[in-house]
């Protein structure tokens, strides 16, 4: 039976694990320390997150083929455990074609929740926003009893 080793990197605290826009070709696994996911505007460096022991970042990008949505740094001395693309696709054809669909999804719904407001996205606003009265809820009517029906 063939052993697998994983490769490991090491960074100091400030280190740049990816930046966004780059190409996901591996996600990590935090063995040690912790990472910091950061999205950076023209103005100001906004803290999304933070992983610690055990978790997974970079993911995304393996699931859905495109570049990174933000950054990755280190928050304090890290141990990475790196998971190469090629990794988790042989793990993925191992795996459920109906869970492969649902992080297809997940990967999809997370990049629409995490973009940028723009109008032209926006969602087509419900019958109260557009100023229809509020009254109650539409139900369905109630069945007859079954003694009542002829």
């Amino acid at each position: 039976m063939a052993e697998t080793f994983w490769e490991r990197k090491t960074c100091q605290p400030g280190d740049t694990i990816f930046r966004e826009g780059d190409s996901a070709n591996q996600a990590f696994i935090v063995q040690e320390g912790e990472v910091i996911i950061v999205k950076v505007t023209e103005d100001k460096t906004q803290v999304l997150g933070t992983i610690g022991k055990g978790g997974i970042f970079g993911e995304m990008g393996l699931v859905d083929d495109r570049p990174r949505m933000a950054a990755a740094r280190a928050k304090t001395g890290v141990t990475l455990i790196v998971v190469s693309h090629q990794m988790f696709e042989d793990k993925l054809a191992k795996t459920d074609t109906f869970i492969r669909g649902l992080l297809n999804i997940f990967a999809a719904n997370t990049r629409t929740l995490s973009a940028p407001s723009d109008s032209s996205a926006a969602p087509a606003p419900n019958a109260a926003e557009e100023g229809e009265p509020e009254g109650e809820p539409e139900t369905e009517p109630e069945s007859e009893p079954e003694d009542e029906k002829a």
